[in-house]
């Protein structure tokens, strides 16, 4: 039996998860993670990742002081790297009493869960626990929080569905990190069931145009030459999708040297991406002549079975979605004949008809089950973003102010004071408007 490090004890659920039967260790705090002496690994990636993020390091600086969020508990659900140990560690230094879950069952790092859990937060994650992925975030939930951040909709899906008396009478607000889940909230709200209020996170200016598109860019590609070591240099990369995310993964496999194509739904999307350089087709025309397949849709069944039978023996698949589902493994499963892991997170289908399929980290998030997500520079943006939205609910609450249950953006204002601390940081300036310039941009009776 695998050991687990484990402490964890509550009156409702007194034992641990199916794959985590093991010893318990008397340290500070509640938590499930895999091996707690991976500790010491986990806070040197830590301090690397905070030496790199100054924007929410000046945010830690500015708050710990008056402390803002003392009294409230946040429950997070969002992969558990060395950046989100940084807004982790913020959240607590500002006054938090944080709970925390992965928020994809191969995005965790156990040194960085570990070196949490002995700093006392109650974290429960470890990569690969896919059979204990709801267990872990409903142990966030065991003491009721007052804030939910989220990445993907999985935590608010869970309070919503399993705890509705929490999200209607308890929760004063929430976040959502990525597109997937931002989609998942709106379908929500439109049905009558989204029971409190949610920043789109996403939806941020410093968030979607650098996150998604320089951070999945640079670390799916990552992810693919971690997994497989191939030379991208020559290859030609059908890439599913030219959202934000899609084309930043476009971007870089061009930037490599690779042959590029687009498969698209949205017209617009399709233009940008021709403008962009790139080629344009159905995926059952590009299923023939790619090399590496890169699913970015945040749908399912992109990639389905006749795709994966007219493909070349060799071809690699892998998403960059939040969900396993853009690529229909059970289909692909189907129509194999045997398969084998050839190395760490990349598997090979011999199909029926002889050729070989090579599927990357199980059709999971390729950048963060293979490589170690995006960097610590472009999730800067992000996570102080998250932390400024979480500090509007908590400001708001104690004005006695509650917001509509609603999907809400955050104000231009924020992305602009972030980036303005970002380019500070990096020892840039920028041009300001004159008085007589803004008096101008102001005139509506200006004319030639």
């Amino acid at each position: 039996m695998e050991k687990f490090d484990i402490n964890y004890s509550n009156e409702v659920m007194q034992y641990p998860p199916k794959k985590s039967k093991g010893s318990f260790d008397e340290v500070v705090g509640l938590y499930c993670v895999r091996d707690l002496s991976l500790a010491d690994e986990g806070f040197k990636l830590i301090d690397w990742a905070e030496s790199r993020m100054p924007v929410l390091m000046h945010l830690r600086e500015i708050y710990k002081k008056t402390k803002p969020f003392a009294g409230y508990k946040i429950a997070g659900c969002l992969h558990v790297t060395k950046e989100t140990a940084v807004l982790i560690r913020t959240l607590v230094e500002t006054g938090a009493e944080v709970a925390w879950s992965g928020c994809n069952p191969l995005s965790t790092n156990d040194a960085v869960a570990a070196a949490l859990a002995k700093e006392g937060v109650s974290i429960f994650a470890w990569y690969d626990n896919k059979d204990d992925f709801y267990w872990c975030i409903e142990r966030t939930i065991d003491k009721p929080p007052h804030l939910t951040l989220d990445d993907g909709c999985d935590l608010i899906n869970t309070v919503h569905e399993k705890f509705p008396e929490i999200a209607r009478n308890f929760v004063i607000g929430g976040t959502e990190e990525t597109t997937t889940g931002v989609h998942r909230l709106r379908a929500r709200q439109q049905a009558g069931q989204l029971f409190y209020p949610v920043y789109a996170v996403n939806d941020t200016e410093t968030k979607w145009d650098f996150d998604n598109v320089y951070g999945t860019g640079q670390s799916t590609l990552d992810g693919i030459m971690r997994a497989t070591s191939v030379l991208i240099a020559g290859k030609t990369v059908v890439v599913a999708g030219h959202g934000h995310c899609g084309s930043g993964v476009a971007k870089r496999a061009k930037g490599l040297g690779a042959t590029t194509i687009i498969t698209e739904v949205k017209p617009t999307a399709a233009i940008k991406g021709l403008l962009e350089g790139h080629q344009v087709m159905t995926m059952d025309e590009a299923a023939e002549i790619g090399d590496i397949f890169i699913t970015a849709t945040g749908c399912k069944d992109v990639i389905r079975k006749w795709h994966l039978e007219k493909m070349k023996d060799g071809a690699i698949v892998c998403n960059t979605g939040h969900y396993d589902v853009e690529i229909n493994i059970k289909e692909l499963e189907e129509i194999a004949i045997s398969k084998r892991t050839i190395r760490p997170n990349c598997e090979e289908y011999t199909l029926k008809n002889g050729k070989r399929i090579y599927l990357l980290a199980q059709g999971r998030l390729i950048n963060l089950a293979a490589a170690e997500g995006h960097p610590s520079e472009v999730m800067d943006m992000s996570f102080a973003n998250q932390f400024m939205a979480l500090l509007r609910f908590v400001e708001a609450h104690k004005q006695g102010i509650r917001f509509p249950n609603e999907v809400m953006d955050l104000p231009p204002e924020q992305d602009e004071y972030i980036a303005s601390l970002k380019l500070k940081s990096m020892g840039i300036e920028i041009d300001k408007l004159t008085p007589e310039q803004e008096m101008y941009l102001r005139d509506y009776l200006a004319g030639t």
